[in-house]
Formats: structure tokens, sequence, C-alpha cells
């Protein structure tokens, strides 16, 4: 892989990355509802398990999908679902928790295992790995992959916490707390629609 190819995939990383989807709508929400360190396992999380998920795909499940157009399906099916889980929980949400309530942020390993159900992380593996691929280097430029999507990462996921642990203290009311979080919910199931058609 060249460094201009590596350039590219690595600006390509960033963009899918950064642009809004699951995890930065539920990182966003976090980020109000728990504040940022409270939410880094979830951040962590996500690096950890769409790095799985990129393996994963370069090294024979992306060829299994091809195969096997049905268990994709399934795939949305199951991560749609769970978003939709996810969503009711944020919607319904009415105060800040203050840490003692029992409400909790989600945890590196469900934020990891959350990336093999999330339609967007599929969409993005495998249109990485069928893009910036070398068949001549193929091992090699797997990894590269991954690297490239781990370098844009944490400052993508950062970003999105950062906004919501920013808005925090005006959300503090109530009123403002529960429109926030229904329009977050509305948005995250909103998120789905480009990815299960």
């Amino acid at each position: 892989m060249t460094l201009e190819t590596f350039l590219s995939l690595v600006v390509f990383a960033f963009v899918t990355s950064v642009t809004p989807g699951p995890n930065n709508m539920m990182l966003f929400a976090s980020g109000v509802n728990f504040g940022f360190r409270r939410t880094l396992p979830h951040m962590l999380g996500i690096g950890g398990g769409f790095f799985s998920l990129l393996l994963g795909v370069g090294f024979g499940l992306g060829a299994l999908l091809n195969t096997v157009p049905e268990l994709y399906t399934a795939l949305k099916i199951l991560g749609g679902a769970y978003l939709v889980y996810i969503a009711f929980r944020i919607g319904t949400s009415r105060v800040l928790p203050d840490g003692k309530a029992g409400a909790r942020p989600m945890t590196f390993v469900q934020a990891a295992a959350f990336q093999w159900v999330n339609p967007k992380a599929w969409v993005m593996a495998v249109t990485a790995m069928t893009l910036f691929t070398d068949p001549d280097r193929y091992t090699l430029s797997v990894m590269l992959v991954g690297l490239a999507f781990v370098l844009t990462n944490m400052p993508s996921v950062s970003t999105w916490t950062g906004f919501g642990t920013v808005l925090r203290s005006w959300l503090a009311d109530p009123v403002r707390l529960r429109w926030f979080n229904i329009t977050m919910a509305v948005l995250l199931v909103a998120s789905l629609w480009p990815m299960l058609k």
C-alpha cells in the first residue's frame, strides 16, 4: 500500500467514523447523561470492537456474508432490534444520573459486542476491506486498514462525547433533558434507515 493510498484510507476511516450513526448518537447521549469520563469505557469499547470486526471481515467473514446473504440480513435485523431497545432506554430517561441511581453508561464489553450487530459498522468494515486491501500483500493491507481506524477512532468518538458533555449543564433542566433524550432516541432509530434498506 502506497503512502497516498494509506492517507486516502485514513481520510475514509475518519469520515465514516465521525459522521452520524448509531455509535455517535449513543456517545452524544452518554456524554450528556454521564459525562466524558464515565463514557470512556464505551468509547474504548467501540474502538476495540470495531477493530476486531475489521479483522474478522478481513480474514473471512466478509466472504461468508457474500456467500450467505441471509446471515447479513439476520445481523441487520438483530442490530436494528437492539438499537430500538437502546433508543427506548435513552428516550425514557428523565434525569441526569448522579452515579447513585443505578443508571450507568455502556461498558467496554457491551460497546465492543455491539459493533458486531451494528449495521453501519458492518458496512464500513466490508467497504474498507473491499476498497483498500491488496491481494498481493493481503495480511499487511488488512492490518493497515485496522491501523487507519485505530488512528481515527478516538478523535471521532471523543468529538461526539465531548459535544454531549458540553451540553450536560444546559440539559440539567429536566424538561430540556426529556426532549433531548426523546430527540436522540428518534435520531438513533432514524440513523438505521439508510443501513437497513
